[in-house]
């Protein structure tokens, strides 16, 4: 039968937890190299030079990524890198591999050229015959001799002192332009994600330019018909323009010859006017008064078809012999 946890000896649990942290430790460090989680297949090449290339940087396939670099070693003469693909990528028995520059700032990247049949084994040396790198410190150390001694030194001196006798007026000038040019090169490489991420968008824009081409040539071509129409239609707008200035004018003329009969109308209305808001107190007592009457008469005229009125402190009129 078994202890319980909490009588167990917490040395031993304390040991035994300590081995476990440190595998754990062991294996996050060593997970590239674990067949499950690092996966993929290794394979060499051998270059005359590394061309700056560093331990995880790109393998790339016709510009796709499908592994990373391992290790960059010399080996003698050459130097082996070792890089892992981690894609079911197939590349034939012939493929060879180049090192070429990834951005402005020198990253670097190793692209393969896959060629010839079947599938390149598992562990393969890509050999320096079929292997270029971004440039060749030999072939370049070689070419600076061969012109350097051709390299007349009269003439290089008389350049240099023709070169120092122009600038000697001028240092200011030229420290000035070309500590811009620092600056200016300085700044390109700074904004080196920026004019990539102008450079995908410029990319994004002709590609949506070139599935739109088809509505881009409707458009045009509506256009066209629009353009048509208006030139079709440019006499009738003519004759609107031409109706409206002779009616404009028109107006005119008859404002100039009413403004003569206008103004003393004008005048006496601006009177009344005055008038009535001299009196608007004595107007609104009457309409005041007025409404019981109105009141009173439509009742007397809705009680039948006739009605009968009086008005006091007259006498009555003479007889007129009716009906005798």
């Amino acid at each position: 039968m078994s202890k319980p946890f909490r009588e167990r000896n917490p040395v031993t649990i304390g040991a035994i937890s300590i081995l476990a942290i440190i595998g754990l430790i062991l294996v996050a460090f060593k997970a590239d190299s674990l067949p499950f989680i690092g996966g993929g297949d290794t394979y060499h090449a051998a270059f005359t030079d590394s061309s700056g290339l560093k331990v995880n940087d790109e393998v790339r396939i016709a510009g796709v990524r499908v592994g990373k670099v391992t290790s960059v070693d010399l080996q003698g003469d050459h130097v082996e890198v070792t890089f892992k693909i981690k894609t079911s990528s197939g590349f034939g028995t012939r493929t060879g591999a180049e090192i070429k520059v990834k951005t402005l700032l020198g990253a670097m990247f190793l692209a393969l050229d896959p060629a010839g049949s079947g599938q390149l084994p598992t562990g393969s040396t890509i050999p320096e015959s079929r292997t270029k790198s971004a440039y060749d410190v030999v072939t370049a150390f070689s070419g600076l001799a061969s012109r350097a001694e051709k390299i007349n030194l009269d003439q290089l001196a008389t350049s240099l002192n023709t070169l120092a006798a122009a600038t000697a007026n001028t240092p200011d000038a030229l420290k000035s332009t070309l500590h811009g040019l620092s600056a200016l090169s300085a700044n390109v490489a700074a904004r080196d994600a920026q004019v990539n991420t102008l450079l995908t968008n410029l990319r994004k824009v002709s590609g949506v330019l070139a599935t739109r081409d088809g509505d881009i040539v409707s458009l045009m071509k509506q256009s066209d018909v629009l353009l048509t129409a208006v030139v079709g239609r440019r006499e009738a707008v003519h004759r609107l323009l031409v109706s409206t200035s002779q009616l404009s004018l028109q107006l005119t003329s008859l404002v100039q010859q009413s403004r003569g009969d206008l103004k003393p109308a004008l005048a006496n209305l601006e009177g009344v006017v005055a008038v009535l808001r001299k009196n608007q107190s004595n107007l609104d007592n009457s309409l005041r008064l007025l409404a019981p009457f109105y009141r009173v008469f439509t009742n007397t005229l809705g009680s039948g078809p006739w009605f009968d009125t009086w008005i006091s402190n007259l006498p009555p009129g003479p007889s007129l012999g009716v009906g005798q």
